[in-house]
């Protein structure tokens, strides 16, 4: 039996493997296909882009008013980037409690409605955890329900915030300033805001007092009467509403507490405001109370004289 002839061995080619190419990131906002430097500097917030991500939560304390409460769900419906929360007791440690709050609805800023003896208003604007805050008192508050005013702008559009020009004098005004402006305005990306601006908010400077306006920013729409870019003469600015005054009382470095910046060396309670108007009340009475004595006294030092003909009819 003959042998098997030996085959040749043929070479096998071996195929390199082709990798395919990684696939990008899908995100909320897109396909996601960058550097790993840039991912690198946006997650260690090198990132030369600012985003503002501003939120702010808007609360009150137990047992507010029906016209405070009312004032606070105006503020709500303005500010299209706040988180509304259940009511807080105001006690001592209402600011620890805050803080939590802020952190857990995952805010920055924090807007706390507290009322007093039912009757007295005051408003914590803060920014968590860090500071400043700042703490006001509220006076002549008027709200939309209340003035019925003609204006009216769209729900959610972001709003213009201009100051008057004292605000520049003082260090403590300027924080103020820094502050409303960072607590009020919207962020210009955010989900529930509307890429229009129809309103604006005023912020007034006086007798170192600060008081709030919103108007709406009227433009005619007829083709003839159609306003040009930058044409500022045929705009009128018309009020919606709500109205309130705010007489700062003391700026903390801390969130809602914390050193002492400044204090402010003209306000007086509306405690010290009513023991005055009772005083002056109870002098009056005791006015009265003394000039009725002074007259007892006169009528005693001076007795009337018997009158000559007071039995001269008598007998008839």
């Amino acid at each position: 039996m003959g042998k098997k002839r030996k085959q040749p061995e043929k070479e096998v080619s071996v195929k390199k493997e082709e990798t395919a190419p990684e696939r990008p990131k899908r995100t909320l906002l897109g396909w996601k296909d960058k550097d790993a430097d840039v991912e690198e500097k946006q997650q260690n917030g090198d990132s030369p882009f600012f985003r503002n991500k501003e939120k702010l939560l808007v609360t009150c304390s137990r047992r507010i008013s029906y016209r405070f409460r009312h004032l606070m769900l105006n503020m709500v419906s303005l500010l299209p980037h706040c988180k509304k929360d259940s009511k807080i007791e105001a006690k001592e440690s209402k600011g620890s409690t805050l803080n939590e709050l802020v952190e857990l609805k995952s805010c920055s800023s924090c807007l706390f409605f507290e009322c007093r003896k039912g009757k007295d208003l005051y408003l914590w604007v803060a920014k968590s955890p860090n500071g400043p805050s700042v703490k006001f008192l509220v006076d002549v508050v008027h709200t939309m329900e209340e003035l019925k005013l003609t204006g009216n702008h769209l729900k959610g559009s972001r709003p213009l915030i201009t100051f008057s020009s004292n605000f520049e004098k003082d260090a403590h005004w300027r924080m103020l300033k820094e502050l409303l402006i960072q607590t009020f305005g919207t962020p210009k990306d955010h989900r529930k805001a509307k890429p229009y601006h129809d309103h604006v908010f005023v912020f007034s400077l006086l007798d170192d007092h600060i008081w709030f306006r919103n108007y709406q920013i009227s433009v005619p729409h007829n083709e003839t009467d159609k306003v040009d870019r930058g044409g500022l003469d045929k705009m009128t600015l018309v009020e919606v509403g709500p109205r309130f005054c705010l007489n700062p009382i003391k700026i903390f470095a801390g969130s809602f507490g914390g050193p002492t910046l400044y204090d402010n060396p003209f306000y007086v309670s509306p405690n010290e405001r009513r023991a005055a108007d009772k005083r002056k009340k109870a002098g009056k009475y005791a006015h009265k109370v003394e000039a009725k004595t002074r007259r007892k006294a006169h009528e005693q030092d001076n007795p009337l004289q018997p009158d000559e003909y007071a039995d001269m009819w008598k007998g008839e």
